[in-house]
Parts: structure tokens; C-alpha cells; sequence
């Protein structure tokens, strides 16, 4: 058995070895916020393709619309009219999903027909889209804009102005399960309001486009990149190698897996976009470092000219100076205005808040949900949403987004210290998962315990006679058994770089299931106990059908209450993904039975 191994693997220790880290990079580099980061342009415009569909799966996935919801009617309220020389001002109430209503103000220009639009989003400033002073006025932005002959709608965060129905930071572990927090509902709320603007007479729904500093700039950016009605952008003071933003509405679990905004924003390519940045901020090494990277990727498209940059000796800002470089990009690329460069703000009229406030002397309508009633609301449309699913693939594609995991493309395999020894590791990534492996017959029983390999094996000792002769495969999951090793945990919105650690464990299992894959076993049984049953279950369900696999685990260890997944898999976005009945659902499509019987639905 040894001289088989040792034959197994020479060939893969002499290329690999060095591939497979002596130290897990999960836990030896863990990002956060503040890590400087770079971008490096794909090889091909084919390469780039691929990647950019699998960053708009990720920003999908992590703000909790994968799928998208099932849109319901907007029943817009527009109102409390102020008349301006070129332009009018209108209170405007969106319900962008049953009981839930956004608010903003929709600018229009007094001239007839058809007119661009532009989305305008605000960021962490005290009064919201409101702010009216020296660093920053979304107000003046939007009015410039309209007097220029643009459709504009200024819009809220969550949790300021008129949008209150929740606070602006939340996202508790329950709230995770199901990806609910405020980038979620933001990044829903601008898609819905492209669709409000869209159906509006007057808008050419062929050239929307969007603004937006600091929070506001990262909406836009999160927007773009999933929304391609976006044709036009100009987000200023966020895109970043040095900070990817403080804040909830920021950063949702596995938001910035493998990414940063640097490589967000290159997804605009080859739409016109205009990056402002500024000598005081996190941004002020735009111009020489970040900018190029991203210019780099539209020369992909030929299209380096549709993407500029500009610098303000300001600090963290939207100013008179970042908001007449957007006001002229936009006038020269979608107005085609010969005089744009020359466009200057003026004197701009700064409305009252009373008069800008949709709830100002009023509330909302009869059947507007409190903070609950969202939360709830979203549990009910994303239990409906997945059981709608019918397509397999779609559902297997969904739940491996979910959580984060893939079916490695390749796994690399070298001896560890000991004769039966054995750690894996996927190619380029820098994981490492300790092995114990005896080489059998064609059939394969793969062990996991969570304490790790040994505790695996010597449970499997007292069922003998069932391995005998079977080749067997016990790892180490992450953070388990010898894998077990410090990891720093304490930056702010740690799992929006990161990976939680049960959603390891789920994937070094597919490692361990595509390494036997390639042994060319013909069938995997996987004998899981304790937590590790969970573990075993949704690697079992994301892995693709091609393999045969039987799932072992005991009776009554699976339980679908949200406090049983809190206690045993607590993985952002499980629920959202459908929870044990999506598990159940694909393990039956693959003929994988589990000896626990059908996984139940969620109940709370």
C-alpha cells in the first residue's frame, strides 16, 4: 500500500509540491477593508468574460437577489411639485417590493421630448440625499443635471430620509442566513428604480446612467455591475486599492471574495465611465495606480477612450469641482453638448427639506411594513422564489453560489509527514487539506468527523468489516484535527473577504470528492457524524451529478429550524438558498440517498 502511494503521487509531488502551501492561506492571509489591493488584467477579452459573469453571480449571491425577486408593481406617489425655470422638483414614493416603499425626488426638465436619465445616489452624510454644504450637495448635483436636460431621480439609503422602515447598519447572524442586510435592499431598490425611470414617457431608456460619492459611489458601481441598463457612470471617491468601504451597506458576506473594487469598477467596460477621485481620501493614488489598471481592461474592448479619470485636491468629497467634472463628462458622452467643457454650476436653488421630504406632515400607506414585516417578507419571497426553481443545474448553481464553493477545476495532491499521509490542495489557490488515504478498491468511502482525519478513522474502526478493502480517504476539514491553526477573525465585515469557516469545511469535502474523481473510483460513500453531517450534505448536494455518490450520515442529526442552523451551519446565504429542502431536492435529482431520510423545510 505504501509503494502504491509513493507511486501515485511522485508525479504530482514533483510539479505540486510547491503549489501546496506549509501553511493554509485562508488562515495566513485574510483580508479585510483596509488591504491594499491590485488588478490584473486578464489575458484574453474571452477570460475577462468568464470572470466578469462569475463577479455578477458573486455580487448577486451576496446581496441576496440569486435569483432576482419576482418584481411586483412600483405604484409610484409623485407629487408636492416645485417649479423651476428649466426644471421641476417632485416628492416621489417607490414600492419597490409589497409594503416597502423607497423615497427620492425626481427631477424633470421643463423642455419636451425624450431625455436621458441618471440615477443619483448619496452617501453616509447627516442629511442623506438632502446634504447641502461646502464637501457635498447631492442637491445641486441633481438640479445641474435636470437644467442640463437630464431625468433625474435622487434616492435614499436605507435607513435615512424617508426610507425608514429600516435602520441603515443591521445584519445579525438570523439576518445573514437569509442574506438580508442593507447592500441587499439597496442594490434592489436602485434596479428598481432604473425600472421606474425606464417606464416613464419622457426617459430614453437606452441612455440611463448613474451618480453617486462615497456610499452613494459604491451603489453605483454594485449597480453597474449587474444591471447593463447602466450605459453611462461616474462614481466618485470610492474606487479604491486601499479601502473597499466601512460600511454595511458596503460589504455583505462574500461580497469581496478574490475581488476589490478596482476590478468591480473595470466591469463597466466598455460603457463610458468617468472616475473622480481625491488628493485627501483613500483615492489619491488613483490616477497613477488604479486608473491605468482599469484602462488596461477597456483596452481589451478598444475602448480606452470610454473611461477618464480626474483628481480634486479635496478630501473625501462631492464638491462643486468632483460635481461639474461629472456634470461636463456626462454632457459631452450622452449629450453630445460641443460646450461641455465650459459647463459650470452657477448659482443652484437648495430646496427646503420640507419640501423635498415625501413624508414630511405624512406617513405611508395603509399596509407599509414595519422593520419585522421586511424581514419577513423577504423569508417569504425567497422560500417561494426557490421553490419555484425547477431546473437542477439552476439549483446546484444557485446553492454553490450561495455558500461560496466550487467543484475544483483541478486538485493537486502531495505526501504529508507521515507513510499514509496525504494533503490536498487546488490548484493556484493556496489551501491545503491533510489527508489520511489507503488505497483500495473502486469503491471509495470518504470519512469526516469534526474533529478531524484520526477521529474519523478510529470511529470507522468499530465498522471494519463495511471498509474493508475499500479505498478510504479521511480528512482533516478546515479547522479541524491538524488543520486546526490560528486565523485572525477581527476586522470589520471579515466574511465580506472571506470565507466562514463551515463554508470551508463544505468545500475541502469537494476537494476530497473530485481528488477520489480522479482516482477513478466508481462510487463514494461519505460517513459523516455530528456537525460534519451538515458539512457532508451540502457538499454532496453541490457536487455535479457525474459522480456517484451515497451519503451516510446518521438519522435525526439534520434539523431545519433557523436555531438548528444557527448551532450547526451557520453560512451566510443557506437559507436564502432554499436551506435543507434545496439540499433534499438535489441529493433525490442525483440518486444521493441520505439515511436521515427527505430534509425538511425551514420552519421558524
Amino acid at each position: 500500500m505504501k509503494a502504491h502511494i509513493a507511486a501515485v503521487l511522485i508525479a504530482a509531488a514533483s510539479f505540486a509540491g510547491a503549489q501546496i502551501p506549509d501553511q493554509d492561506v485562508r488562515n495566513t492571509q485574510t483580508p479585510n477593508t483596509d488591504t491594499h489591493f491590485t488588478f490584473k488584467t486578464p489575458a484574453s477579452l474571452e477570460a475577462w468574460q468568464s470572470r466578469k459573469a462569475h463577479l455578477r453571480t458573486q455580487i448577486l449571491a451576496a446581496a441576496g437577489l440569486l435569483p432576482m425577486p419576482e418584481k411586483s408593481a412600483l405604484n409610484p406617489e409623485i407629487f408636492g411639485k416645485i417649479n423651476r425655470e428649466t426644471y421641476t422638483i417632485e416628492k416621489t414614493l417607490l414600492e419597490t417590493m409589497p409594503g416597502y416603499f423607497l423615497g427620492g425626488n425626481l427631477y424633470r426638465p421643463t423642455a419636451s421630448g425624450k431625455h436621458p436619465a441618471v440615477l443619483v445616489a448619496h452617501g453616509h452624510w447627516e442629511y442623506g440625499r438632502l446634504e447641502n454644504q461646502q464637501l457635498c450637495s447631492t442637491q445641486a448635483l441633481s438640479a445641474t443635471l435636470a437644467r442640463l436636460g437630464f431625468v433625474v431621480f435622487m434616492y435614499d439609503m436605507v435607513g435615512y430620509n424617508d426610507t425608514i422602515q429600516t435602520p441603515h447598519r443591521f445584519g445579525s447572524d438570523r439576518e445573514r442566513l437569509w442574506s438580508f442586510g442593507p447592500l441587499g435592499l439597496q442594490l434592489w431598490n436602485s434596479t428598481r428604480v432604473i425600472d421606474f425611470l425606464s417606464s416613464l414617457p419622457e426617459v430614453d431608456a437606452e441612455k440611463i446612467g448613474m451618480a453617486g460619492a462615497s456610499g452613494g459611489a459604491t451603489q453605483t458601481l454594485l449597480a453597474m455591475a449587474v444591471d447593463d441598463r447602466i450605459h453611462f457612470l461616474a462614481p466618485v471617491n470610492m474606487i479604491s486599492g486601499y479601502m473597499q468601504g466601512g460600511d454595511y451597506c458596503e460589504n455583505a458576506p462574500g461580497l469581496r471574495l478574490g475581488t476589490n473594487n478596482i476590478e468591480i469598477g473595470s466591469m463597466a467596460a466598455p460603457r463610458r465611465m468617468l472616475v473622480v477621485s481625491a488628493t485627501g481620501d483613500w483615492t489619491s493614488h488613483v490616477p497613477q495606480e488604479e486608473f491605468p489598471q482599469i484602462q488596461r481592461l477597456y483596452q481589451l474592448y478598444g475602448k480606452e477612450d470610454s473611461v477618464s479619470v480626474v483628481q480634486v485636491n479635496e478630501q473625501h468629497n462631492i464638491n462643486q469641482l468632483s460635481r461639474e467634472a461629472v456634470e461636463r463628462f456626462f454632457a459631452k458622452n450622452v449629450l453630445n453638448d460641443p460646450k461641455a467643457a465650459e459647463i459650470s454650476e452657477g448659482e443652484v436653488h437648495i430646496e427646503e427639506l420640507q419640501d423635498m421630504l415625501a413624508l414630511h406632515n405624512r406617513t405611508l400607506r395603509a399596509g407599509a411594513l414595519n422593520y419585522d414585516g421586511v424581514f419577513e417578507l423577504w423569508r417569504t419571497m425567497a422560500t417561494r422564489q426557490m421553490q419555484t426553481v425547477s431546473d437542477t443545474e439552476q439549483l446546484r448553481s444557485i446553492l454553490g453560489s450561495a455558500l461560496s464553493v466550487e467543484w475544483p477545476a483541478d486538485v493537486l495532491a502531495k505526501p504529508g509527514q507521515g507513510s499514509d499521509h496525504l494533503v490536498l490542495g487546488r490548484r493556484g489557490i493556496g489551501d491545503r487539506v491533510p489527508s489520511l488515504f489507503h488505497q483500495g478498491s473502486k469503491t471509495a468511502v470518504l470519512l469526516l468527523d469534526p474533529e478531524g482525519a484520526e477521529a474519523a478513522m478510529k470511529n470507522a474502526q468499530t465498522r471494519s468489516g463495511s471498509l474493508r478493502g475499500k479505498t478510504t480517504l479521511a480528512i482533516d476539514a478546515f479547522q479541524t484535527g491538524s488543520a486546526v491553526a490560528p486565523r485572525d477573525r477581527s476586522h470589520q465585515h471579515f466574511l465580506a473577504f472571506n470565507l466562514c469557516d463551515d463554508a470551508n469545511r463544505v468545500q475541502d469535502i469537494l476537494t476530497a470528492l473530485r481528488y477520489l474523481a480522479d482516482q477513478h473510483v466508481t462510487t463514494v460513500e461519505i460517513d459523516a457524524s455530528g456537525k460534519a453531517a451538515w458539512w457532508a450534505a451540502y457538499a454532496a448536494a453541490v457536487a455535479p451529478p457525474e459522480i456517484n455518490i451515497k451519503l451516510n450520515i446518521p438519522a435525526q442529526t439534520l434539523a431545519a429550524t433557523e436555531e438548528s442552523f444557527l448551532a450547526n451551519f451557520n453560512v451566510p446565504g443557506a437559507l436564502r438558498a432554499g436551506g435543507l429542502q434545496t439540499v433534499d431536492r438535489l441529493l433525490k435529482a442525483s440518486n444521493r440517498a441520505a439515511e436521515a431520510g427527505d430534509l425538511k423545510t425551514v420552519s421558524r
